[in-house]
Protein backbone atom coordinates (compact mmCIF):
# COMPACT_ATOMS: atom_id res chain seq x y z
CA UNK A 1 0.00 0.00 0.00
CA UNK A 2 1.29 3.30 -0.53
CA UNK A 3 1.95 5.96 2.71
CA UNK A 4 -1.01 9.05 3.00
CA UNK A 5 1.44 11.49 2.61
CA UNK A 6 2.96 11.12 -0.89
CA UNK A 7 -0.97 12.00 -1.65
CA UNK A 8 -2.03 11.00 -5.56
CA UNK A 9 1.77 10.86 -7.06
CA UNK A 10 1.10 7.84 -8.94
CA UNK A 11 3.53 4.37 -8.82
CA UNK A 12 4.26 2.53 -11.55
CA UNK A 13 6.69 -0.70 -13.02
CA UNK A 14 10.10 0.53 -13.05
CA UNK A 15 9.96 2.82 -10.14
CA UNK A 16 12.35 2.53 -7.37
CA UNK A 17 10.95 2.95 -3.90
CA UNK A 18 11.42 2.95 -0.24
CA UNK A 19 9.35 0.48 2.04
CA UNK A 20 8.84 0.25 5.71
CA UNK A 21 6.97 -2.68 7.26
CA UNK A 22 7.35 -6.40 7.02
CA UNK A 23 8.69 -6.41 3.46
CA UNK A 24 9.31 -10.98 4.24
CA UNK A 25 6.41 -11.16 1.27
CA UNK A 26 4.91 -13.57 3.81
CA UNK A 27 1.03 -14.19 3.65
CA UNK A 28 -0.66 -11.38 5.57
CA UNK A 29 2.49 -9.50 5.81
CA UNK A 30 1.64 -5.45 5.22
CA UNK A 31 4.59 -2.74 3.76
CA UNK A 32 3.92 0.45 2.87
CA UNK A 33 5.73 3.18 0.07
CA UNK A 34 6.89 5.54 2.24
CA UNK A 35 9.11 7.25 -1.03
CA UNK A 36 9.38 7.29 -4.71
CA UNK A 37 13.18 7.75 -5.78
CA UNK A 38 13.07 10.26 -8.60
CA UNK A 39 12.84 8.51 -12.31
CA UNK A 40 15.60 7.81 -14.50
CA UNK A 41 13.73 7.62 -17.50
CA UNK A 42 9.83 8.03 -18.27
CA UNK A 43 8.01 6.15 -21.28
CA UNK A 44 4.63 7.75 -22.22
CA UNK A 45 1.88 7.44 -24.61
CA UNK A 46 -1.48 8.77 -25.28
CA UNK A 47 -4.68 7.11 -26.07
CA UNK A 48 -5.08 10.21 -29.01
CA UNK A 49 -1.76 12.24 -30.88
CA UNK A 50 -4.05 15.71 -30.57
CA UNK A 51 -3.74 17.19 -27.03
CA UNK A 52 -6.47 18.99 -27.55
CA UNK A 53 -8.91 15.92 -27.36
CA UNK A 54 -9.68 14.02 -23.90
CA UNK A 55 -7.91 11.05 -24.91
CA UNK A 56 -4.80 12.70 -25.92
CA UNK A 57 -4.64 15.05 -22.98
CA UNK A 58 -4.85 11.92 -20.83
CA UNK A 59 -1.13 10.71 -20.53
CA UNK A 60 0.11 7.44 -19.47
CA UNK A 61 2.98 6.35 -17.83
CA UNK A 62 4.44 3.12 -19.68
CA UNK A 63 6.76 2.45 -17.44
CA UNK A 64 9.35 4.50 -15.41
CA UNK A 65 13.95 3.58 -15.30
CA UNK A 66 13.83 1.39 -18.31
CA UNK A 67 17.14 1.47 -20.21
CA UNK A 68 15.95 0.18 -23.11
CA UNK A 69 12.28 -0.42 -25.54
CA UNK A 70 12.36 -3.41 -27.33
CA UNK A 71 9.80 -3.21 -29.98
CA UNK A 72 8.34 -6.42 -30.93
CA UNK A 73 6.79 -7.19 -34.66
CA UNK A 74 5.95 -10.12 -36.60
CA UNK A 75 7.04 -10.46 -40.28
CA UNK A 76 4.12 -11.94 -41.20
CA UNK A 77 0.82 -12.94 -39.58
CA UNK A 78 0.49 -10.08 -39.33
CA UNK A 79 1.83 -8.27 -41.04
CA UNK A 80 4.79 -5.38 -40.02
CA UNK A 81 3.42 -2.42 -39.13
CA UNK A 82 6.16 0.52 -39.47
CA UNK A 83 4.01 3.01 -38.69
CA UNK A 84 3.66 1.69 -34.84
CA UNK A 85 7.41 0.96 -35.08
CA UNK A 86 7.66 5.14 -35.81
CA UNK A 87 6.23 5.69 -33.22
CA UNK A 88 7.25 3.56 -30.42
CA UNK A 89 10.96 4.95 -32.05
CA UNK A 90 9.72 8.95 -31.38
CA UNK A 91 8.49 8.00 -27.67
CA UNK A 92 11.69 6.01 -27.24
CA UNK A 93 14.61 8.75 -27.79
CA UNK A 94 11.76 11.41 -26.31
CA UNK A 95 12.54 9.17 -23.22
CA UNK A 96 15.65 9.04 -23.72
CA UNK A 97 15.56 5.27 -23.83
CA UNK A 98 17.54 2.79 -26.22
CA UNK A 99 15.38 1.26 -28.88
CA UNK A 100 15.60 -2.36 -29.89
CA UNK A 101 13.84 -3.98 -32.48
CA UNK A 102 13.07 -7.57 -32.09
CA UNK A 103 11.51 -9.31 -35.38
CA UNK A 104 9.58 -12.40 -34.43
CA UNK A 105 8.07 -15.25 -36.90
CA UNK A 106 11.41 -14.92 -38.99
CA UNK A 107 10.33 -18.67 -40.11
CA UNK A 108 7.39 -16.85 -42.09
CA UNK A 109 8.96 -14.09 -43.93
CA UNK A 110 12.64 -12.65 -44.06
CA UNK A 111 13.00 -9.45 -42.40
CA UNK A 112 14.62 -7.56 -45.72
CA UNK A 113 11.78 -4.81 -46.40
CA UNK A 114 11.57 -3.96 -42.70
CA UNK A 115 15.34 -3.50 -42.57
CA UNK A 116 15.77 -1.38 -45.70
CA UNK A 117 12.86 0.53 -44.64
CA UNK A 118 15.85 1.46 -41.44
CA UNK A 119 18.26 1.14 -42.99
CA UNK A 120 19.55 4.83 -42.63
CA UNK A 121 18.88 4.44 -38.74
CA UNK A 122 21.95 2.09 -37.83
CA UNK A 123 18.85 0.38 -35.49
CA UNK A 124 20.05 -2.66 -33.73
CA UNK A 125 17.76 -5.91 -34.40
CA UNK A 126 16.98 -9.07 -33.59
CA UNK A 127 15.63 -12.15 -35.57
CA UNK A 128 13.45 -15.08 -33.98
CA UNK A 129 12.36 -18.23 -34.76
CA UNK A 130 10.13 -20.58 -33.13
CA UNK A 131 12.92 -22.57 -32.27
CA UNK A 132 16.02 -19.95 -32.79
CA UNK A 133 18.39 -19.78 -29.95
CA UNK A 134 17.56 -16.61 -27.97
CA UNK A 135 21.39 -15.97 -26.68
CA UNK A 136 21.92 -12.70 -28.98
CA UNK A 137 18.56 -11.55 -27.26
CA UNK A 138 19.98 -12.55 -23.68
CA UNK A 139 23.13 -11.00 -24.59
CA UNK A 140 21.22 -7.27 -25.39
CA UNK A 141 19.16 -7.70 -22.37
CA UNK A 142 21.75 -8.33 -19.97
CA UNK A 143 22.09 -6.01 -17.31
CA UNK A 144 19.07 -4.12 -18.50
CA UNK A 145 15.72 -2.96 -17.37
CA UNK A 146 13.92 -3.43 -20.84
CA UNK A 147 9.87 -2.68 -21.61
CA UNK A 148 8.79 -5.15 -24.51
CA UNK A 149 5.90 -3.44 -26.58
CA UNK A 150 3.99 -4.54 -29.44
CA UNK A 151 0.87 -5.02 -30.90
CA UNK A 152 -1.06 -8.13 -29.74
CA UNK A 153 -0.42 -11.26 -31.83
CA UNK A 154 2.95 -10.68 -32.80
CA UNK A 155 4.32 -13.47 -30.31
CA UNK A 156 5.21 -11.03 -27.30
CA UNK A 157 4.12 -13.18 -24.45
CA UNK A 158 5.29 -15.95 -26.27
CA UNK A 159 8.89 -14.49 -25.96
CA UNK A 160 8.25 -14.00 -22.55
CA UNK A 161 7.57 -17.23 -20.99
CA UNK A 162 11.04 -18.65 -23.65
CA UNK A 163 12.92 -15.82 -21.89
CA UNK A 164 11.44 -16.82 -18.36
CA UNK A 165 9.37 -20.37 -18.06
CA UNK A 166 8.23 -19.18 -15.12
CA UNK A 167 6.39 -16.28 -16.42
CA UNK A 168 3.60 -17.85 -17.58
CA UNK A 169 2.16 -15.19 -19.52
CA UNK A 170 -1.35 -15.79 -21.48
CA UNK A 171 -0.53 -16.55 -25.22
CA UNK A 172 -3.33 -15.53 -27.33
CA UNK A 173 -4.01 -16.44 -30.92
CA UNK A 174 -4.12 -14.08 -34.65
CA UNK A 175 -7.90 -13.67 -36.01
CA UNK A 176 -8.27 -13.86 -39.89
CA UNK A 177 -7.82 -9.86 -40.19
CA UNK A 178 -4.39 -10.18 -38.57
CA UNK A 179 -5.72 -8.46 -35.02
CA UNK A 180 -4.35 -10.45 -32.33
CA UNK A 181 -6.01 -10.78 -28.66
CA UNK A 182 -5.20 -8.48 -26.17
CA UNK A 183 -3.97 -11.34 -23.57
CA UNK A 184 -1.41 -9.34 -20.97
CA UNK A 185 -3.86 -7.07 -18.93
CA UNK A 186 -1.31 -5.87 -16.99
CA UNK A 187 2.88 -4.56 -17.09
CA UNK A 188 4.80 -7.31 -15.14
CA UNK A 189 8.33 -6.44 -14.52
CA UNK A 190 10.18 -10.15 -14.82
CA UNK A 191 13.46 -11.12 -13.58
CA UNK A 192 15.17 -13.11 -16.29
CA UNK A 193 17.01 -16.13 -15.02
CA UNK A 194 20.95 -16.43 -15.20
CA UNK A 195 22.62 -17.99 -17.77
CA UNK A 196 24.65 -21.10 -16.99
CA UNK A 197 27.22 -20.06 -14.51
CA UNK A 198 28.03 -16.69 -15.69
CA UNK A 199 27.60 -14.06 -12.46
CA UNK A 200 26.47 -11.12 -15.17
CA UNK A 201 23.57 -9.20 -14.29
CA UNK A 202 20.81 -11.37 -16.58
CA UNK A 203 18.46 -8.01 -16.33
CA UNK A 204 14.89 -7.29 -16.61
CA UNK A 205 11.96 -7.39 -18.78
CA UNK A 206 9.15 -5.29 -18.29
CA UNK A 207 6.01 -7.16 -20.17
CA UNK A 208 2.99 -4.65 -21.18
CA UNK A 209 -0.37 -5.36 -22.39
CA UNK A 210 -0.79 -5.88 -26.23
CA UNK A 211 -1.94 -1.84 -27.17
CA UNK A 212 -3.00 -0.95 -30.88
CA UNK A 213 -1.60 2.46 -30.67
CA UNK A 214 0.94 4.54 -29.20
CA UNK A 215 -0.43 8.20 -29.22
CA UNK A 216 2.35 10.82 -28.96
CA UNK A 217 0.36 13.23 -27.57
CA UNK A 218 2.72 14.44 -25.46
CA UNK A 219 5.69 15.31 -27.78
CA UNK A 220 6.28 17.95 -29.27
CA UNK A 221 5.71 18.71 -33.21
CA UNK A 222 9.88 19.20 -33.11
CA UNK A 223 10.73 16.12 -30.92
CA UNK A 224 9.09 14.06 -33.22
CA UNK A 225 11.91 14.75 -35.70
CA UNK A 226 14.03 12.44 -32.51
CA UNK A 227 12.39 9.69 -33.98
CA UNK A 228 13.58 10.04 -37.74
CA UNK A 229 17.44 11.17 -37.59
CA UNK A 230 17.45 10.16 -41.31
CA UNK A 231 15.88 13.49 -42.02
CA UNK A 232 17.39 15.47 -39.53
CA UNK A 233 20.55 16.97 -42.23
CA UNK A 234 17.53 17.83 -44.59
CA UNK A 235 16.05 20.08 -41.79
CA UNK A 236 19.11 22.05 -41.57
CA UNK A 237 19.16 23.43 -45.54
CA UNK A 238 14.78 24.16 -44.73
CA UNK A 239 13.52 27.93 -44.11
CA UNK A 240 13.41 28.91 -40.20
CA UNK A 241 10.16 28.12 -38.78
CA UNK A 242 9.05 25.90 -41.42
CA UNK A 243 6.90 22.75 -39.83
CA UNK A 244 7.77 20.41 -42.60
CA UNK A 245 4.14 18.96 -43.60
CA UNK A 246 2.48 18.54 -46.78
CA UNK A 247 0.86 21.90 -46.73
CA UNK A 248 4.65 23.78 -46.50
CA UNK A 249 4.55 24.25 -50.24
CA UNK A 250 8.52 25.86 -49.78
CA UNK A 251 9.30 22.90 -47.00
CA UNK A 252 13.13 21.68 -48.71
CA UNK A 253 12.44 18.65 -47.28
CA UNK A 254 10.91 16.92 -50.85
CA UNK A 255 14.37 18.11 -52.95
CA UNK A 256 16.22 16.92 -50.68
CA UNK A 257 14.79 13.73 -50.26
CA UNK A 258 14.13 13.54 -54.11
CA UNK A 259 18.10 14.10 -54.22
CA UNK A 260 18.20 10.37 -52.78
CA UNK A 261 19.55 11.63 -49.55
CA UNK A 262 16.50 9.68 -47.59
CA UNK A 263 13.93 7.22 -48.47
CA UNK A 264 10.31 9.37 -49.49
CA UNK A 265 8.27 6.80 -47.00
CA UNK A 266 10.40 8.04 -44.46
CA UNK A 267 9.75 11.35 -45.47
CA UNK A 268 5.91 10.31 -45.38
CA UNK A 269 5.18 8.47 -42.23
CA UNK A 270 7.34 11.44 -40.16
CA UNK A 271 4.46 13.74 -41.86
CA UNK A 272 1.64 11.70 -41.12
CA UNK A 273 2.58 11.82 -37.74
CA UNK A 274 2.27 15.80 -38.12
CA UNK A 275 -0.68 15.11 -39.21
CA UNK A 276 -1.91 13.20 -37.18
CA UNK A 277 -0.65 15.23 -34.15
CA UNK A 278 -2.64 18.17 -35.65
CA UNK A 279 -5.89 16.54 -36.05
CA UNK A 280 -5.90 16.11 -39.44
CA UNK A 281 -5.29 12.31 -39.52
CA UNK A 282 -6.66 9.51 -37.27
CA UNK A 283 -3.74 7.32 -36.62
CA UNK A 284 -5.81 4.47 -35.30
CA UNK A 285 -7.35 4.01 -38.88
CA UNK A 286 -4.64 5.07 -41.28
CA UNK A 287 -2.44 2.69 -43.20
CA UNK A 288 0.60 4.37 -42.03
CA UNK A 289 0.43 1.07 -39.74
CA UNK A 290 1.40 -1.34 -42.28
CA UNK A 291 4.94 -2.06 -44.48
CA UNK A 292 4.82 0.88 -46.85
CA UNK A 293 5.24 -0.36 -50.19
Amino acid sequence: MRARELGRKSVVVGDRVALVGDVTGAPGALARIVRISERTSVLRRTADDDDTTPEGRLERVVVANADQLVIVSALADPTPRTGFIDRCLVAAYDAGIEPLLCLTKADLAGPAEVLDYYAELDLPHVLIQPDSDLAELRQRLAGQISVMVGHSGVGKSTLVNRLVPDALRAVGVVSAIGKGRHTSTSAVALRLPPVGRSRKDPGWIIDTPGIRSFGLAHVSAESLLHGFPDLVEGTLEDQPNCGHTGNDLECRLDAWVAGGKADPRRLASYRRLLASRAGDLDHRDHPDTELPA
